[in-house]
C-alpha cells in the first residue's frame, strides 16, 4: 500500500479510506489512488479565491489525466495506476468535468442538479468498480449519487459559512429563497424544509442503489451508500 496516499484519503476521506479496506489487497491502492484524485479535484474549488483559478487547478489535473508527466504525490500515482490499467481515463474525464459544474455552484433546475451528482459523486462510484474489476460498473452510479447527496447535506452549513448552496433554484423556489437567502440563514424554517426535499432526493437514488445485485467484488465501491443512508 503507498502510505503517503493512504494516509491523505484517511485524513481528507475517512469514510471512503474505511470502505477501501473491503477492497481486495491487489486493487486496494488503485482505489485509493483514485480517492486521492477525487480530493485533490474538491481541493480546487475549496482553495482557489476565486472560480477561474479553480477551472486552472482542474485543468491541471485533466492533462494529468490524458497522459501528461507531472511530479506530485497524487499525480504521480495516479499516472502509474492509469499506465497499469488500473485506473480508466474515461471513467476519470467525467468527474473532472462535475468538478467544473461545481465551481460555480448555480444549478437552476432539480434534474440539472441530480445529473451533477450522477456524473460527479456518481462517476467516482463508477471509477471504483471499474478499479475492482467489474465489467459493469455504470449500474453503480446511484450509489455514489445518494452518498453524494449526503455529503452536500453533512456540510450544508461549512458551505453556507463560505457563501456556496449547491440546493437547485427550482427546488429552493418551491419555499420562496433563493440560492442567496439560503446562504443567509441556512438554519430557517424554509431552508429546513428545502432540505427535507434534499433528503429525499437522496433516498430515492439510494432506493434506485436498493434494486441493484452488488457484485461480491465490488462491494468496496458500493459501500459509501451504507453510511449515506445512516
Amino acid at each position: 500500500m503507498n502510505d503517503v496516499i493512504a494516509a491523505l484519503v484517511r485524513r481528507h476521506d475517512p469514510d471512503r479510506f474505511l470502505t477501501a479496506l473491503f477492497a481486495p489487497p491487489e486493487r486496494r491502492d488503485a482505489l485509493l489512488t483514485l480517492y486521492a484524485f477525487n480530493h485533490e479535484l474538491a481541493r480546487a474549488r475549496e482553495v482557489a479565491s476565486e472560480p477561474p483559478l479553480a477551472l486552472i487547478r482542474l485543468q491541471w489535473w485533466r492533462e494529468v489525466v490524458e497522459g501528461e508527466t507531472k511530479r506530485h504525490e497524487v499525480a504521480s500515482p495516479l499516472s502509474a495506476a492509469i499506465a497499469a490499467g488500473a485506473l480508466n481515463p474515461a471513467h476519470l474525464l467525467p468527474i473532472i468535468e462535475a468538478r467544473e459544474t461545481e465551481v460555480y455552484g448555480d444549478f437552476d433546475t432539480l434534474a440539472d442538479w441530480r445529473a451533477w451528482l450522477l456524473a460527479g459523486a456518481g462517476g467516482l462510484t463508477v471509477a471504483a468498480a471499474s478499479a475492482l474489476g467489474i465489467p459493469a460498473p455504470e449500474a453503480l452510479r446511484p450509489f455514489g449519487a445518494g452518498y453524494g447527496v449526503a455529503g452536500i447535506l453533512r456540510a450544508t452549513g461549512v458551505l453556507a459559512s463560505r457563501g456556496t448552496c449547491f440546493l437547485p433554484r427550482d427546488l429552493l423556489a418551491r419555499y420562496g429563497l433563493s440560492p442567496e437567502a439560503f446562504i443567509d440563514d441556512p438554519g430557517s424554517q424554509p431552508a429546513r424544509a428545502a432540505l427535507d426535499d434534499v433528503v429525499r432526493e437522496g433516498r430515492a437514488f439510494l432506493a434506485d442503489a436498493g434494486k441493484i445485485r452488488v457484485p461480491l467484488a465490488a462491494v468496496a465501491a458500493a459501500l459509501p451508500a451504507v453510511l449515506a443512508r445512516a
